[in-house]
């Protein structure tokens, strides 16, 4: 056998390199997404870094077209609350408790504690923790924010 012989037997042939890459993108395209509790809870965290972030904008995204809030409030009056709120304390944060989710088909609850913080530990005029209630409603695969209300624990 000739040199010819020996290169050849060491490179794939041209066929099998195609059907590897077709069998790749196969796998890729054919990948499962994550379980909706597991996206639902992603959602959660990515609000949570949002208003970390002081991002008003981003957490607008967040909320359904149709959101509504405690007293009435909608998706703008939710950007002006949190908007009013970042301008107001410089370093509000938020602390969650644990997540209890419950799940049907499209739509879930989740709730939760939450304390503001601010520069100095929580935030004087609202020194108090609260329980959330959320409502969530699955839209092209994305969780969006269609509820919440929140009502002071102590």
């Amino acid at each position: 056998m000739g040199a010819t012989g020996r290169s050849a037997a060491r490179r794939p042939a041209p066929r099998a390199l195609w059907l590897l890459g077709l069998l790749a993108l196969l796998l890729s395209a054919c990948g499962e997404q994550a379980p909706p509790e597991q996206r639902l809870r992603a959602t959660v965290q990515q609000m949570h870094e949002t208003i970390q972030q002081r991002d008003p904008s981003a957490l607008e995204d967040l909320l359904a077209k149709d959101f509504v809030g405690t007293n009435g409030l909608d998706r703008l009056g939710a950007r002006r609350m949190a908007m009013a709120l970042f301008l107001r304390y410089r370093n509000v944060g938020v602390k969650l408790g644990p997540l209890k989710v419950q799940m049907k088909p499209g739509h879930a609850t989740v709730n939760f504690t939450a304390a503001l913080t601010g520069a100095a530990g929580t935030i004087p005029d609202a020194a108090q923790i609260y329980d959330v209630q959320t409502g969530w409603r699955e839209e092209d695969g994305q969780w969006r924010l269609t509820s919440v209300r929140w009502t002071p624990v102590l």
